[in-house]
């Protein structure tokens, strides 16, 4: 159960509808939330406020200052959303990539929720290398938000797979989650021409994965597309999905689906919320 959930924050829009919608998620877990702002200070600074000497630079008291004015800022605009959620607010100096996974895992944090650009088109998911960092990266699940959800709710979640001994755990966390949501969770092996398989071979791989997995795949699909990304996105459209879940594991991508830059790219022109688990 999501026990803690940081937002990291730069104050824009984007990061505005990403802290609503952790506030949705956080009134329905009972969940603490982090709001984190990273200021990136030139290496000589960011080694003297780390030697506890930040009171004494200008640069680092006019950032603080200004951080804790925009968290009044947003605490005012979303006063009802918050109302008795725990709120813990912070600003550290360091790379945002760096700062957010170092936040994660001193603190504990369960789940992570960011916003990103929405846009158009196949070639790219991710707006940004901080977000595309952060979604390889990051040991705890991310939820990727496109766009301001009034009400934030899943009733259909794609979740798309290749039936390898390392999406066992991703399915399962995804399962977990859809049940919290009582939604609705349809799994989805992209058929390509550069990796085909015929229908026999991909019900074999299924058999096995199940077998070995202890729980059924509820609503299993094959579709056929030119491109696994373009594929899963075809699909959750076909679907009318609320959001598409997917495993990664670093550089490598959704497991054996994606090679070197393709797995920074599963984000950027999704219109849909994207939940991603570690692998």
């Amino acid at each position: 159960m999501t026990r803690k959930i940081l937002v990291p924050t730069d104050f824009s829009q984007q990061a505005g509808n990403a802290f609503e919608v952790a506030c949705q998620i956080a009134t329905r877990y009972n969940a603490e939330l982090h709001l984190l702002h990273l200021v990136e200070l030139p290496y000589s600074l960011i080694d003297m406020i780390d030697n506890n000497r930040q009171t004494t630079l200008p640069e680092a008291l006019y950032f603080l200052k200004l951080a804790q004015r925009n968290f009044n800022n947003l605490k005012t605009e979303t006063k009802k959303l918050l109302q008795e959620i725990p709120l813990v607010e912070s600003v550290k100096f360091n790379t945002v990539h760096h700062g957010i996974i170092e936040y994660t895992e001193e603190n504990a944090i369960d789940a992570i929720i960011m916003g990103s650009h929405g846009s158009s088109g196949f070639e790219e998911l991710f707006i940004g290398s901080n977000t595309e960092k952060i979604v390889r990266n990051a040991p705890v699940p991310v939820l990727v938000i496109k766009k301001h959800h009034e009400d934030f709710k899943i009733n259909t979640l794609v979740f798309a797979t290749d039936l390898e001994e390392d999406n066992k755990q991703p399915i399962l966390k995804s399962i977990a989650f859809a049940k919290s949501y009582e939604a609705t969770i349809k799994f989805v092996f992209i058929n390509t021409p550069e990796r085909f398989k015929t229908s026999l071979e991909i019900h074999d791989l299924l058999e096995k994965f199940t077998n070995d997995l202890g729980t059924q795949l509820s609503h299993f699909e094959i579709y056929n597309d030119l491109k696994v990304e373009r594929g899963i996105l075809n699909y959750a459209k076909d679907q009318k999905a609320d959001l598409i879940g997917i495993g990664t594991h670093g550089r490598k991508g959704l497991a054996h689906f994606f090679n070197g830059s393709l797995s920074e790219d599963l984000v950027n022109h999704a219109k849909r919320p994207v939940l991603t688990f570690r692998i």
